[in-house]
């Protein structure tokens, strides 16, 4: 399946919040949890709709623009904020984004930048896959002659539980193009976005 095609059929998913809270209960129940009280009598069903928010993203239209100006200096957007799943232990990262390219003919709205990395990191993921994944999709959809992606999280997979490595971070990249080829633009990209 073609990653179109895939993100269409995951866009028209629709999670079954009944089925869900079932198992958020049989869930909790099977770790000893009792959810009888008041306090965790509601608890099954705020799990379930929290997980389908956190797992389903916002559709949005990738909005370009004609680089009448004819612009070739990078554009970045530093400091996006995102959230995202561990696939391996379904535990929540949280970071920040920095996504920058180098326009073609034409320009991208800039808050887009933003929704698509919202986009990818509304399932469950690993850091490395969301950084290629928006530096690929811009590529393919914007024609940029250059993308530029930095990703710094912090993975509670890692920091409450297993390794117990409070504060940490992982930083990961992708480069396309002539920011990948070119060690002057490759430079000012990092040097821009902060690393």
């Amino acid at each position: 399946m073609s990653t179109i095609a895939q993100e269409a059929a995951e866009q028209a998913f629709e999670p079954d919040l009944i089925a869900a809270e079932a198992a958020a209960a049989d869930f909790l129940k099977a770790l000893g949890m009792r959810h009888d009280s008041e306090h965790l009598r509601a608890t099954p069903g705020r799990m379930a709709r929290a997980w389908a928010e956190m797992l389903t993203p916002r559709p949005f239209n990738l909005t370009t623009f004609p680089n009448d100006e004819g612009y070739d200096e990078l554009v970045l957007a530093r400091d996006i904020p995102f959230r995202s799943v561990c696939e391996h232990h379904l535990l929540p990262f949280t970071g920040h984004a920095c996504v920058g390219y180098l326009p073609g003919e034409r320009v991208l709205g800039l808050s887009k930048l933003a929704r698509v990395v919202e986009h990818f990191a509304c399932r469950p993921q690993t850091q490395e896959r969301l950084t290629k994944q928006t530096a690929d999709w811009l590529q393919e959809r914007l024609g940029a002659k250059a993308v530029g992606v930095v990703i710094k999280a912090e993975h509670s997979c890692m920091t409450l539980r297993g390794a117990l490595a409070t504060g940490s971070s992982t930083v990961t990249s992708t480069l396309l193009g002539t920011l990948r080829t070119d060690p002057s633009s490759r430079q000012e990209f990092l040097a821009l976005a902060g690393c």
